[in-house]
């Protein structure tokens, strides 16, 4: 049986088929874009993709603007593939909503384990909704609302306000809040966790507040703040 069907795109032939080849041995069904255009196109005719691994650098349309496409009607979860490696180019990664960014070349393993971590957080149901400081979180159907107004958020900025609210009054280091947001050690910059809460504060609105900074260590939710 399967455990969740990926959108595996690249231009690269020889990349996909080495990663196809990983993914199947996991017990992953895949299929295959070879372009931005293609991807936006398959996505949206199939609607039991569960997560989609995408280069940066292809023909036609490049991974940004395809990502950028697909953010604009869902929040599937997205790895980025890139050769780039410049600080710059991940933020602008996480601007756009991308879950993950993995550099090339990469460990198949590493990118397996990573799949795997993402779509068992995102399969999670049957829990309690999360209440406090006017948000609520409605994990079954992965919803947030701020002030009773519905908010868009991305997988990875709905699991960050999760394991916020879920350790509420606690103080979280950046390392600790990679750590388990992301379910794997980070060795990337930290500051990549400051671009996500700075996102998630704007779409919070007021309730944005309660995410409080302690200065030199990270983060906690404290809606008494």
């Amino acid at each position: 049986m399967s455990k969740g069907k990926i959108l595996l795109v690249d231009d690269e032939l020889r990349l996909r088929k080495m990663v196809k080849d990983f993914l199947r041995r996991a017990d992953y069904e895949v299929v295959e874009a070879e372009n931005g255009k293609q991807a936006v196109d398959m996505y949206f005719s199939d609607s039991s993709i569960d997560l989609i691994i995408m280069d940066v650098m292809m023909p036609v349309m490049d991974g940004w603007e395809a990502c950028r496409m697909i953010r604009l009607e869902s929040d599937v979860p997205i790895i980025m593939l890139t050769a780039k490696s410049e600080e710059r180019d991940e933020l602008h990664g996480f601007d756009l909503g991308v879950d993950e960014y993995i550099s090339k070349p990469f460990s198949n393993k590493i990118l397996v384990a990573r799949v795997g971590a993402i779509l068992r957080r995102s399969g999670d149901a049957g829990e309690e909704d999360l209440i406090a400081g006017g948000i609520r979180v409605d994990k079954v159907a992965h919803q947030v609302y701020a002030d009773g107004q519905a908010i868009e958020l991305s997988f990875k900025e709905f699991e960050l306000l999760c394991y916020f609210m879920e350790n509420r009054g606690v103080a979280l280091s950046r390392e600790r809040i990679l750590n388990n947001v992301w379910n794997y050690d980070y060795y990337g910059d930290a500051r990549t966790i400051d671009t996500h809460v700075k996102k998630l504060r704007s779409k919070l609105g007021p309730c944005g507040d309660h995410i409080v900074t302690i200065r030199g260590m990270g983060y906690k939710f404290d809606p008494a703040e």
